[in-house]
């Protein structure tokens, strides 16, 4: 992962979940609410919540009596999911993932989406989701699979390409994209303790508003806006609608569904 990739900050928060939300994310945060649903009890810790799209899911579907914990490294995401309504039941708390402040043992269950990939050592990020497990908790998470599978990410980074043809790679591939081999997660989750891993494809279908609403989403409100802006320092307007064009020709203008396909990994303690 490249320096920046992880870096959420300025309006960042904002674009990423209004103008990706329902895109790319909402489709996912309600399965992963729905693989923890016969939680009754105990509590749940979320890893990673970002603006908080899968834990408004989970407020709404776990019953009463687990108790939610959502944590996030970065500042301005937990502060901008923090101050959206529905979510008084839950507890916000910093956390780095490589160090959970967590005594052993405080969870039932522990879910993460989309969000391993930014970890700088995903092993010993699971060593630490293994740690602050019961046994027999749960560990349940997601990534991206082959960028070339979600059409909409694909079709943006081709018309950055196009524009910017000297840039080598991009976050998107890069880093949401980059993490997908079944084996490779598999191997890095039993190096850190865990013995049966469970990985599927789950493929869904996103709501593409417009091609532009996508490709603002894309590229003001991920780290990829940190590269477009140090290749071409005014450019993030333009490039923005290089990716909006390239979107509108393989996906449709919208508003309209468009495809998603991602992994998802199941491990208990």
């Amino acid at each position: 992962m490249a320096q920046g990739d992880a870096v959420f900050a300025g309006s960042i928060p904002q674009f990423y979940d209004q103008k990706l939300g329902e895109l790319l994310f909402a489709p996912y945060a309600a399965d992963m609410a729905m693989r923890v649903r016969s939680l009754a009890s105990g509590r749940l810790l979320e890893i990673a919540a970002g603006t908080g799209i899968v834990t408004r899911r989970l407020a709404e579907h776990l019953a009463p009596a687990v108790g939610i914990v959502a944590t996030d490294l970065n500042q301005p995401m937990r502060d901008y999911a923090a101050a959206q309504p529905g979510l008084q039941r839950v507890k916000w708390q910093q956390a780095d993932a490589l160090d959970l402040p967590f005594p052993d043992e405080s969870f039932d269950a522990a879910v993460c989406q989309f969000g391993v990939m930014f970890f700088p050592d995903r092993i010993k990020a699971y060593r630490e989701a293994r740690r602050v497990l019961k046994p027999g908790g749960h560990l349940v998470f997601n990534v991206w699979d082959r960028i070339e599978t979600t059409p909409v990410m694909a079709a943006a980074v081709e018309g950055l390409a196009r524009r910017y043809p000297q840039q080598k790679s991009w976050f998107l591939e890069r880093t949401p994209c980059g993490y997908h081999d079944h084996a490779v997660i598999g191997g890095d989750l039993k190096a850190a303790g865990f013995t049966v891993v469970r990985t599927r494809i789950v493929k869904q279908s996103g709501r593409l508003s417009t091609a532009l609403d996508a490709a603002i989403g894309l590229c003001q409100g991920t780290p990829m806006r940190a590269e477009i802006e140090a290749l071409d320092k005014d450019g993030l307007d333009a490039a923005t609608h290089a990716a909006a064009e390239a979107i509108a020709k393989r996906c449709g203008q919208g508003p309209t569904t468009t495809p998603l396909q991602a992994v998802l990994v199941e491990t208990s303690k």
